[in-house]
C-alpha cells in the first residue's frame, strides 16, 4: 500500500493540513475495494482528484475511467448519456448509442456534481447500484453492468433530501463510505504552498520571472477567505503572474487582486434552517395579518350583532367582554368613542324600534356627570331628549366650547360635532 506522501507526489497534490491527509488516508484503504464512495466538500476544492486516486489503486486501474458532470447535461439527455439509447427512441435518436455505464463496464465511473441529478435518473442510478441492472431508453431489454461508482458532490446532500430534490435510499448507497475535502481557507498553512507552486507553473509557462510576495501580502493571502478555493487562489496567481510587471509583489498589489479583502476575515454566518413557527418570506407575514384581521372582523362583527339585538348595552360588555377586551384593549377611552360612534351607523332590523333610539348610553366616568343631577327625572322623556338635554347643559356650561363639552360629556369632539348638527343644536 502506497503512503500518503507519495501518492500527493503522484498526483501532485500540494498541503499538509490533517484534514486532508485523512481524505487521501481513507482513498488509499477503501480502492481495493467495490465499495461506492462519496466524496463532498465545496466547489474548487479539488475533489475529482480523489476518484483517480482510488481507481488508480484499485484492481480495476487497466479498465477504463470516465468522469460524467452530472450538472452540465440537460436534464431531457442526461439518461441517454448514462444508460444509452435505443434507435427511434426519442426525436433525433437515429442509431443505438451506448451509454457511460455500459462503455465503462468493468472500470470506475466518476459522478461529478451527483446532487444535480433529476429524481427520474436518481431512480436508475439506484439501480445500477443495488443489482448492477439498467434499461436503455427506448428498450425493454434489462442489461447487467459492473461498475464502481465513485460520486462528489457540493451540496448539503441532507438538506437536499429534506427538500425533496435528492432520494435518502441513494444516498446512503452512494456513500457507504463518505469522504470530505476541507475548504482552503481551513488549511491556512497550505495557501502559500500552493500559491508558490501555481506562481512557480506560471511563470515556466509565460516564460517569465516567478512571482514572489512580501510577508505582509502573504498575511493577507492566508487570511482571505477564498470562497473559490483552490480554483480561485489559481486564478488570481495567473492574473499576478501576466499582469504584473514588477516579481515583487506588496500588500497594495496584492490587495487589487482580492475582491472585498478587507472583509473577507469576517464571515457573516447565517443560519438557514427554518425554525417551526418562523415564516420563511414576506407572503407568509402578509397572509398571517390577513388571517389574523379576517378573525377579528368575525369578533366585531358577533360584537356589533349583540348590541343590535340588545338594548341593554352594559349586559352586552358584561357578556362580550372578551371581545371587547380582544378589539378595544385596554382603552376605556378607545371603547366609548366607538361605542358612541357606532350610534351613526348601526341599523337595527326590528321594525318596531326607531333609527334614533338605538344611540347607546354614554359610559359614565368618576363623576363627569355630576351635573346631570340638576335634571328632574320626567316619565315623558325619551332617551334622545335626555341626550340633547346634557348636550346643552355641557355647552353652556363649558361657555360654546365644544373640545371642552366633549371632554367633560365623555366623547370625541368629532362625535359631538356630529350630534349639534344632527340635533340642529
Amino acid at each position: 500500500m502506497e503512503s500518503v506522501q507519495a501518492i500527493k507526489q503522484r498526483f501532485e497534490i500540494i498541503g499538509n493540513d490533517v484534514k486532508l491527509n485523512r481524505a487521501i488516508e481513507k482513498a488509499i484503504q477503501v480502492a481495493p475495494t467495490d465499495i461506492s464512495v462519496l466524496v463532498t466538500g465545496e466547489s474548487g476544492v479539488g475533489k475529482e482528484a480523489i476518484p483517480k486516486i482510488i481507481h488508480s489503486l484499485s484492481h480495476r486501474k487497466h479498465a477504463k475511467y470516465i468522469a460524467v458532470n452530472c450538472g452540465a447535461i440537460p436534464e431531457g439527455t442526461i439518461d441517454s448519456e448514462l444508460f444509452g439509447h435505443e434507435k427511434g427512441a426519442f426525436t433525433g435518436a437515429t442509431s443505438t448509442r451506448n451509454g457511460y455505464f455500459e462503455v465503462t463496464d468493468g472500470g470506475t465511473i466518476f459522478l461529478d456534481e451527483v446532487g444535480e441529478l433529476p429524481l427520474t435518473t436518481q431512480v436508475r442510478l439506484l439501480r445500477v447500484l443495488e443489482n448492477g441492472e439498467f434499461l436503455k431508453v427506448g428498450s425493454s431489454q434489462t442489461q447487467k453492468t459492473n461498475v464502481r461508482i465513485v460520486a462528489a458532490t457540493n451540496v448539503n446532500m441532507f438538506e437536499a433530501i429534506k427538500k425533496g430534490k435528492f432520494r435518502e435510499d441513494l444516498y446512503y448507497r452512494l456513500s457507504t463510505v463518505d469522504i470530505n475535502i476541507p475548504p482552503l481557507r481551513e488549511r491556512q498553512d497550505d495557501i502559500h504552498l500552493l500559491f508558490r507552486k501555481f506562481a512557480s507553473d506560471f511563470g515556466q509557462k509565460y516564460k517569465m520571472p516567478t512571482i514572489r510576495l512580501a510577508d505582509d501580502a502573504i498575511n493577507l493571502l492566508q487570511k482571505f477567505r477564498w470562497a473559490g478555493n483552490i480554483r480561485q487562489l489559481r486564478n488570481v496567481a495567473e492574473q499576478i503572474s501576466v499582469l504584473e510587471s514588477e516579481r515583487n509583489i506588496s500588500l497594495a498589489c496584492l490587495n487589487g487582486y482580492l475582491p472585498n479583502a478587507g472583509n473577507s476575515n469576517l464571515p457573516a454566518i447565517v443560519n438557514k434552517e427554518k425554525k417551526e413557527g418562523d415564516f420563511s418570506n414576506e407572503r407568509e407575514i402578509l397572509y398571517k395579518v390577513l388571517f389574523d384581521m379576517k378573525a377579528d372582523l368575525n369578533d366585531l362583527k358577533k360584537l356589533t350583532l349583540e348590541l343590535m339585538k340588545n338594548n341593554d348595552s352594559e349586559k352586552v360588555q358584561e357578556e362580550n367582554e372578551h371581545l371587547i377586551q380582544k378589539i378595544y384593549g385596554d382603552n376605556d377611552t378607545d371603547y366609548e368613542e366607538a361605542e358612541n360612534e357606532s350610534s351613526d351607523f348601526l341599523q337595527l332590523p326590528n321594525a318596531e324600534r326607531k333609527q334614533e333610539e338605538i344611540t347607546p348610553p354614554v359610559k359614565p366616568q368618576d363623576d363627569k356627570y355630576h351635573f346631570a343631577e340638576e335634571i328632574e327625572e320626567e316619565e315623558t322623556l325619551s332617551l334622545q331628549d335626555k341626550e340633547i338635554e346634557l348636550i346643552k347643559k355641557s355647552l353652556d356650561r363649558n361657555k360654546g366650547k365644544r373640545k371642552a363639552a366633549a371632554t367633560e360629556l365623555g366623547i370625541s369632539e368629532r362625535t359631538l360635532y356630529r350630534k349639534i348638527k344632527q340635533f340642529d343644536l
